[in-house]
């Protein structure tokens, strides 16, 4: 299992469209996927509805965790999106 603490830096913060983006990066894994928020609650990040129930802002520091065969890719490209600050 892979394990990052990542600060999300996207302008808007997890809204409706970044999340529909994240959960197109995280799909491209095989890997099991989760983003766990600071108070402890854990969502597949390929489930839309489950990453919107987060309601993540800009500044938020989230923990991205992955299992399987591309799991440090799959983090890595997570890591990545959610560092863009544009």
């Amino acid at each position: 299992m892979t394990k990052k603490e990542i600060t999300i830096q996207l302008a808007s913060g997890l809204e409706a469209r970044p999340v529909a983006m994240l959960v197109q990066v995280a799909s491209q894994f095989e890997s099991e996927i989760h983003v766990e928020c600071k108070g402890g609650k854990s969502v597949n990040a390929k489930s839309i509805m489950g990453m919107m129930t987060l309601g993540l802002a800009t500044g938020e520091t989230v923990v991205v965790s992955a299992n399987g065969a591309d799991e440090a890719e799959a983090v890595k490209k997570i890591e990545t999106y959610l560092s863009a600050s544009n």
